[in-house]
């Protein structure tokens, strides 16, 4: 895949990284020369030194060829322009960060595939973190997360059948018992106090689903 990235804060050189590392042709975008040669000393990557909201800056990154493009600066309206720009020149598959949930309309007005406000989701989840110490996240997949929880004694949820609990916008993928077995979970198998729930949940509603499965598998107190 050619990619276009365009900003080199935290989440975009984690994405550089990323990219490389899967053997996709990555493209930086970026004003700031030292960072971007920060990067080029460490991956087989492409840079370009400049705005990615001046079109000549995207057609030297190669944007005619570009099969995702995807704007992670602090800045809604650098990574708006850029993507506005991106999508006129018919790149497939436009993604940026919006840093402010207020200016989210305007990205997906022109078509973009949006990631609200990081620092939100990441504070909302090391939150629900510390309220149950047990959780441990496995996996991050296109459009959503695998972790795992643990059943408290005490909590809600204990001795009742999976079919009772409450479950929004998030599905158990299996049950570990205690002492090791494994079982695809039906809506009748009973949860036990200490039992590892697998759970799957969209990207977007993973602050919901953590509060409720707190609510349901912590003791109160």
């Amino acid at each position: 895949m050619y990619v276009i990235i365009v900003g080199l804060g935290g989440i975009g050189r984690n994405l550089v990284a990323l990219a490389a590392e899967h053997g996709d042709n990555v493209v930086i975008v970026d004003q700031n020369e030292e960072r971007a040669n920060e990067l080029l000393e460490k991956y087989d990557v492409m840079a370009v030194i400049g705005n990615a909201t001046d079109k000549a800056i995207l057609t030297d990154a190669g944007i005619d060829r570009a099969e995702a493009f995807i704007a992670t600066t602090h800045d809604d309206a650098v990574n708006l322009m850029s993507c506005w720009l991106a999508k006129r020149m018919k790149v497939p598959n436009v993604i940026a960060i919006v840093n402010h949930k207020e200016h989210s309309d305007f990205f997906k007005e022109v078509g973009v595939r949006v990631s609200e406000d990081p620092d939100e989701l990441v504070a909302a989840r090391l939150y629900y973190w510390t309220l149950n110490p047990q959780l441990q996240q496995l996996a991050t997949i296109p459009g959503g997360r695998i972790f795992e929880i643990v059943a408290e004694e005490g909590s809600p949820a204990v001795d009742r059948q999976i079919r009772d609990m409450k479950v929004k916008d998030f599905v158990i993928i299996a049950v570990k018992r205690a002492g090791g077995e494994v079982i695809i979970p039906s809506g009748n198998i009973t949860i036990r106090a200490g039992d590892t729930l697998t759970i799957f949940t969209k990207k977007e509603d993973e602050e919901a689903c953590l509060a409720l499965l707190n609510k349901q598998l912590r003791k109160a107190g």
